[in-house]
């Protein structure tokens, strides 16, 4: 495929490119001592003896043993608001122009320093994306397709010095030029600031474009494609984009999205899922026949792994101190993690919130489990986003229905318990009769769940909402489009301010 290596050069020649090593452990030792040789004298580097660290024999254990874990609040506290001021050298070599803003999952939004060398260490993990793709058996002319990439405005928000933004709009304002006539939705129409104005504009354009792949998160892919449709009076996306063959999701799993996404499509494409979170570029997945990821373990991103169990976990979702930290060589297979990380945009063994799951060590895989403050364990049930997800596919698949997204929180009555759950899905569906299922599936799939329902834990009650229903409250209390995403477990206060507009929109 002559045009793979065109892309690859063009690539290598701009960006250069970073040659995966065989043993993965073995590339995360080196990033580790390229991560502290660069930062060793910087604030943090000398708070914490980097230069000691350096000499020691160990160093992954010196690393451990002397620089804390950090959640975010305490790294912005004692470190990053002093970048916010301006400072230089704080956590990290010299200054930087950028800040990204969480995509917004927890009530309140983040922001996380984006350095020059974490854009450039973006830019190789899509590179490797793109070399990876010729083990998906894909014909030669895809090469030649443009690239559907729906993030967030390119049109970043200036603040004192620096430029604010989601990580996919400061990615794309920053995409290599080799790439540019490769990208779509164009400058132009990516710095559109509101969503309803880029998509129109986007389904206005669609026609013109030859896609050859698209990436985003479903929820927002899955729209964009109906008003593209819509626009056009088109049956399907294949429609306007007959060489449409690929389809990169990122941010959340795409499996709940599978069923109403292909009503979309005259043909089966190619599924390929991404870790692009607002500290970095952490995973892609390499292989077809697999939904896992692999850990992009050579690129300025060091990992530690926190066994996710009561033990080491506070009920807000932080990790406790004294609690076991394993580097990859020593975790296990098919056992949950808080992940943590440390970069080279400064941060510091940082609990990024999520849970993995290795599910292959020698190849360095795993999938996303949820987020540590989105599990449910109120009442000792420790349920994990990702068995509620394979719950409520059960759902879908029993009752033929199309849950695109959920919330459920646990409710106090009394001393004791409910679990309530918000269901989006635009068929009618008894919630008595989901609710007994739900249970049910849910106890099969966690034995603490299934004690904690003759405890605590008193009942499981749904409601069924239309899916417009969730989008209109992200528009209301987040945004729409872009990094966006639907809460999946909410606490008790948020959860009843959510039940308030619903019912508002169930009023009109």
């Amino acid at each position: 495929m002559a045009i793979i290596g065109k892309i690859i050069k063009r690539a290598i020649d701009v960006s250069g490119f970073i040659n995966s090593d065989s043993k993965p452990e073995r590339s995360q030792y080196k990033v580790l001592l390229e991560l502290l040789e660069k930062a060793k004298y910087t604030v943090f580097g000398k708070q914490y003896c980097f230069s000691t660290i350096l000499a020691s024999s160990d160093p992954i254990r010196s690393f451990q043993c002397e620089v804390p874990i950090h959640d975010y609040d305490q790294m912005y506290t004692s470190w990053w608001h002093y970048l916010r001021k301006g400072h230089q050298n704080i956590t990290w070599p010299g200054g930087q122009r950028y800040f990204a803003l969480s995509s917004g999952t927890t009530t309140r939004q983040k922001t996380i320093p984006v350095t020059d060398d974490m854009l450039e260490a973006i830019k190789k993990a899509g590179i490797q994306q793109i070399i990876s793709l010729k083990n998906f058996s894909l014909p030669d002319d895809f090469f030649e397709k443009q690239i559907m990439m729906l993030g967030s405005s390119t049109a970043l928000t200036p603040y004192d010095d620096f430029l604010e933004g989601e990580i996919s709009g400061i990615s794309a304002a920053n995409i290599p030029i080799w790439f540019r006539g490769f990208y779509k939705p164009g400058a132009k129409i990516a710095a559109t600031v509101h969503w309803d104005d880029r998509v129109r504009q986007i389904a206005k354009a669609a026609s013109k474009w030859d896609i050859g792949s698209m990436t985003g998160i479903p929820s927002w892919s899955e729209l964009l494609l109906k008003e593209i449709i819509r626009y056009n009076k088109a049956d399907t996306i294949h429609d306007i984009w007959p060489n449409l063959q690929v389809y990169t999701s990122g941010g959340v799993a795409f499996e709940p999205y599978r069923k109403s996404f292909e009503k979309l499509l005259s043909r089966p494409i190619t599924y390929i899922d991404t870790y692009l979170a607002s500290e970095g570029y952490l995973a892609t997945q390499k292989r077809p026949n697999t939904t896992a990821m692999s850990l992009i373990v050579d690129n300025g991103v060091f990992f530690e792994f926190v066994p996710f169990i009561n033990e080491n976990i506070d009920k807000e979702g932080r990790i406790k101190q004294g609690a076991e930290v394993l580097t990859l060589k020593e975790v296990e297979e098919n056992t949950e993690y808080v992940l943590l990380i440390s970069t080279v945009a400064g941060a510091w063994r940082y609990m990024i919130g999520d849970t993995v799951m290795i599910t292959d060590k020698e190849r360095a895989e795993i999938v996303i489990t949820g987020r540590t403050k989105h599990f449910l364990n109120v009442v000792g049930e420790q349920l994990s986003v990702h068995q509620m997800n394979t719950a409520v596919q059960h759902l879908e698949q029993k009752f033929d229905l199309e849950i695109k997204e959920f919330t459920v929180a646990a409710i106090r009555q009394g001393e004791t318990y409910i679990n309530k759950w918000y269901l989006g899905t635009n068929k009618k569906a008894a919630a008595s009769t989901l609710a007994a299922c739900l249970d049910n599936q849910l106890a099969l799939l966690n034995k603490n769940y299934k004690v904690a329902r003759h405890q605590a834990l008193r009942g499981v009650k749904v409601e069924v909402v239309p899916i417009s229903h969730f989008y209109r409250w992200s528009e209301v209390f987040k945004k729409l489009g872009g990094q966006t995403k639907i809460p999946r477990v909410m606490q008790e206060d948020d959860f009843n301010e959510f039940e308030r507009y619903i019912a508002t929109l169930k009023a009109d």
